[in-house]
């Protein structure tokens, strides 16, 4: 379901007794002419978003797995108006919310009002921009909000209850919950914490949640749909996409592994 906001794609799938599955991938790796490809693969397994990461050099939220792809993509030439060029070629053929999951240097080279412009344009329906914290963010939130890019902010384990309203008053979307202090990376387990840190945020914000930052399971997926609204899966479905790059069972591979989170889901 394609929407100009994300809020509407979580209530459906509370309606229905489910939690949204996000998946984020590295454009350009294992390389931008793939994107199209993979994004309608992750559309026909059950992905109900997809963050689509802009590759950048010093990606310090980022552990070695995104950190190695998104390297990658920049050895192969893949730059911000090329994954904007790529994201256009396919979006009338995906219906799924794309979220432009990006670092603050590279928009601010290009400018940002023509990223909030140009990224709206190419189809996608908000940004997260993960060094860019909310008290910072003026100048972003005025050309996003006047071209209609909702603004993604994140909350960690250390957020103070000052971060946390403002995110809740500044944000659009949904509030990215990152699961544990570091940097990305598939876990073991989840988290004691996390629903007190869940709990917590639900105080002060009507807006959904969707918990990322070492979720590669579905048993991960299942105890985050108990207790918010999404569960992020981001390096380890990088990690296969790299794997599986030169597999001919990579389709198979690939949506046999989202099937089964967005299976956990469901509860």
């Amino acid at each position: 379901m394609r929407t100009a906001q994300l809020e509407p794609v979580f209530e459906q799938l509370r309606a229905q007794g489910e939690a949204a599955l996000i998946a984020y991938i590295t454009a350009g790796d294992p390389s931008l002419e793939r994107l199209p490809e993979i994004l309608r693969l992750l559309e026909d397994s059950g992905v109900d978003m997809v963050e689509v990461g802009f590759p950048f050099s010093d990606p310090l939220a980022d552990g070695p797995v995104i950190q190695a792809a998104m390297h990658r993509a920049l050895q192969r030439g893949t730059t911000l108006p090329r994954v904007l060029e790529a994201v256009a070629q396919v979006r009338s053929s995906v219906q799924t919310p794309l979220i432009a999951f990006t670092y603050y240097n590279p928009v601010q080279r290009y400018g940002l009002e023509h990223f909030a412009r140009d990224a709206v344009q190419v189809g996608f329906t908000a940004c997260l921009m993960t060094d860019l914290p909310p008290d910072e963010a003026d100048e972003w939130l005025h050309h996003a909000r006047q071209h209609a890019l909702q603004p993604i902010f994140l909350l960690t384990p250390t957020s103070t209850l000052e971060r946390i309203r403002l995110v809740a008053e500044r944000g659009q979307g949904f509030i990215y919950c990152v699961s544990r202090t570091g940097v990305t990376g598939a876990r073991d387990q989840l988290p004691l914490d996390l629903p007190n840190l869940v709990a917590r945020i639900r105080q002060h914000s009507n807006l959904p949640i969707a918990v990322g930052f070492g979720v590669s399971k579905p048993d991960h997926v299942r105890q985050i749909a108990q207790i918010a609204d999404g569960a992020v899966v981001g390096s380890q479905l990088v990690r296969y996409l790299h794997e599986f790059a030169d597999s001919p069972h990579w389709h198979a591979a690939i949506g046999e592994y989202l099937r089964g989170l967005k299976t956990a889901t469901r509860g």
